[in-house]
């Protein structure tokens, strides 16, 4: 079988980016790293879509949103490495962390750690068919926001000097509205793109 024919063919532990095409290991490297490269720059600019929540210091992104996507259609390695090059690319001064923010001294970058480790858990899930269903979908989207958060609100709270209580009410209540929106549109987009795919076979 060639590496045509099985790239464009859905199977067990694929991931959406296994069907984009290569028919050769070296050009399946460049894939790779153009999808690393994208997925970095995607979760980039999803971050510049921000609203600010009076009273806290982190604002609605597209960031979280962009950053599950990455790790679900790139699978646990490449969206990981995707992330980590966005964390790391943030730190060193690129500023496409939330509203063109950069560095290590944002109280959001927690945040950013999670998402790493995130995008390697739903990536995971993915390979499992954890983004071929509906419900599956929001299972794997729940996974990956509570990581988000379980590293996020405690770093908020290292940084600004918060108490548990002011960094819950400041970084995870006033999301839980939008987290419920981006899992809804997950769930119909992940799905919908296995089964545009099943249908080109």
């Amino acid at each position: 079988m060639s590496a045509l024919t099985s790239a464009a063919t859905p199977r067990p532990g694929a991931v959406l980016a296994d069907l984009l095409p290569a028919s050769s290991s070296a050009r399946a490297r460049v894939r790779d790293v153009a999808l690393v490269l994208g997925g970095a720059a995607l979760t980039g600019a999803a971050a510049q879509l921000a609203v600010p929540i009076p009273g806290s210091p982190v604002p609605v992104t597209g960031q979280t949103f962009a950053a599950l996507l990455v790790g679900a259609g790139l699978g646990a390695g490449r969206g990981f490495l995707a992330l980590a090059l966005y964390a790391v690319a943030g730190m060193a001064g690129v500023p496409w962390f939330a509203q063109a923010s950069a560095g290590v001294g944002i109280p959001s970058l927690g945040y950013v750690f999670g998402m790493v480790l995130a995008s390697l858990a739903v990536g995971a899930l993915a390979r499992r068919g954890g983004d071929r269903g509906v419900l599956r979908t929001a299972g794997t989207m729940a996974v990956g926001t509570a990581i988000i958060y379980a590293l996020g609100v405690p770093y908020l709270a290292l940084s600004t000097g918060m108490s548990a209580g002011e960094a819950l009410a400041a970084g995870l209540v006033p999301f839980l509205l939008g987290d419920a929106v981006k899992a809804a549109l997950a769930m119909g987009a992940l799905p919908a793109a296995w089964k545009l795919a099943g249908r080109q076979d």
